[in-house]
């Protein structure tokens, strides 16, 4: 849907909606807001919002703190789980600074300069498909999250064994009502986890979907008395949460992924795809799994991918190309969680492909085995690296990788990276439980 300034002047005051939530996200993925009046629309839609940038983590110092607003027109919607007398909407929006110009540590910006770049190399659609899981747990009576699911299901179960299922529906219910195309809802194979699949559709589109697409699973999971996670390993021992993410690029609507004429039906560019993300993927890990916890959910056993190899079929490869050919043709990459900036994540999924392709890169052989399986020498045999251990791991790779470090820009980089240093500092120092109860007694 296309809106001018008129339109959403109108529609606010046609369906009566006294607030509007002018939305951006931060460096760290994490979702803020300016609520505005519905009196104060006209300002809105004419970019005249400012808001204080010194203090949101990452943006700017308190000396240069004035920041405005700038809302996607197309991107105006109601919240459906909001009272119908007094209606909430939102606008997503990109930041910019007083002189006019586009603020360099928006995330929105970050991936807008990448598909420009893509725009550059002759591709006008880059179209993703995220697969984004969460867990659904029981509060305590002071409201408060425990890891307790009251769920004895499996893997596409139902119910009554998947005491989440009711909470799910209403959850694709409200976000059909915001315009999303929900393919496929269903119960995952821990206890507790679901996935809940939207449409693809533009990477730009798709990135604002997932920020919208967690705000409302949240929302109405804390409204059935549940709390919903996207923390990739909250529980040990069980599958943890990946927001596996398929990918495709367009040239004059065509899907230049494809090439009937390859025994694999793969074009050279997808090969080159293929090759940059496998390139660069190290680099780009501290972004597609942001977390401490990120890489508890890494390690073999739970269908996690952690080591570098791709294939035509085998899911224990680090990026799969699923069945579909012809306009479906896509990559997908199985690394990322959905605590990631899905803004950042995309973008340098996009930068390492495009990488790829500009350079002419060959991927190795595909592998077909189960890489599970698969002992230290047998991977090495197959030339099979893996990914980073830890997040200070990652932290290192992305340091050493110019192409990430490019794409995110040095603003975004710094502050990036200053927060995750000080991430792995907290967690290298702080005392855990699993130590006092291995050793507070024996030692």
């Amino acid at each position: 849907m296309s809106y001018t300034k008129e339109d959403i002047i109108r529609m606010v005051k046609e369906e009566d909606i006294a607030f509007i939530r002018l939305q951006f996200t931060d460096i760290f993925g994490q979702l803020k807001n300016v609520a505005i009046t519905a009196s104060q629309i006209e300002k809105a839609v004419n970019n005249q919002i400012m808001f204080d940038g010194s203090s949101i983590e990452g943006f700017v110092r308190i000396d240069e703190s004035d920041q405005y607003l700038y809302p996607d027109l197309d991107s105006f919607v109601v919240f459906p789980w909001q009272p119908n007398h007094g209606k909430v909407a939102r606008l997503i929006c990109d930041v910019y600074n007083p002189d006019g110009s586009p603020f360099v540590g928006d995330p929105r910006g970050v991936l807008k300069r990448v598909l420009e770049k893509a725009k550059s190399m002759g591709y006008d659609a880059f179209n993703v498909g995220p697969e984004a899981e969460f867990f659904l747990f029981q509060t305590d009576e002071a409201g408060k999250p425990t890891t307790k699911t009251n769920d004895e299901a499996g893997y596409f179960d139902l119910g009554p064994l998947d005491h989440g299922e009711g909470t799910r529906r209403e959850i694709c219910l409200a976000l059909e009502k915001m315009g999303f195309e929900i393919e496929a809802s269903h119960h995952e194979v821990a206890e507790g986890q679901h996935e809940i699949d939207f449409k693809y559709g533009d990477a730009l589109h798709t990135a604002d979907n997932i920020m919208t697409f967690k705000l409302a699973v949240k929302t109405l999971a804390q409204r059935n008395g549940l709390h919903a996670t996207f923390m990739p390993k909250p529980i040990f021992g069980i599958n943890g949460s990946g927001m596996h993410t398929n990918m495709s690029l367009f040239r004059d609507g065509k899907n230049v992924f494809y090439d009937p004429a390859d025994p694999k039906g793969l074009s050279k560019e997808a090969y080159s795809f293929i090759a940059g993300l496998l390139a660069h993927v190290k680099g780009m890990a501290a972004v597609t799994n942001p977390l401490v916890n990120s890489y508890k959910r890494l390690v073999p056993g739970y269908e996690a991918p952690c080591y570098l190899a791709w294939s035509a079929s085998n899911r224990s490869a680090l990026i799969r190309i699923p069945a579909a050919r012809g306009q479906s043709t896509r990559v997908e990459l199985r690394s990322p969680d959905p605590a990631c900036n899905p803004y950042l994540e995309l973008a340098v999924c996009l930068a390492a492909g495009l990488d790829g392709i500009e350079k002419g890169m060959v991927p190795p052989a595909e592998v077909t085995e189960n890489i599970f399986v698969m002992d230290k020498a047998t991977r090495e045999a197959h030339g099979i690296d893996s990914l980073p251990a830890s997040l200070e791991e990652a932290i290192e790779a992305l340091e050493a990788d110019p192409l990430i470090l490019d794409t995110l820009g040095p603003h975004v980089t710094e502050y990036y990276l200053d927060g995750k240093r000080k991430e792995w500092d907290e967690y290298r120092t702080r005392v855990s439980s699993w130590e006092r109860e291995k050793y507070i007694i024996n030692y």
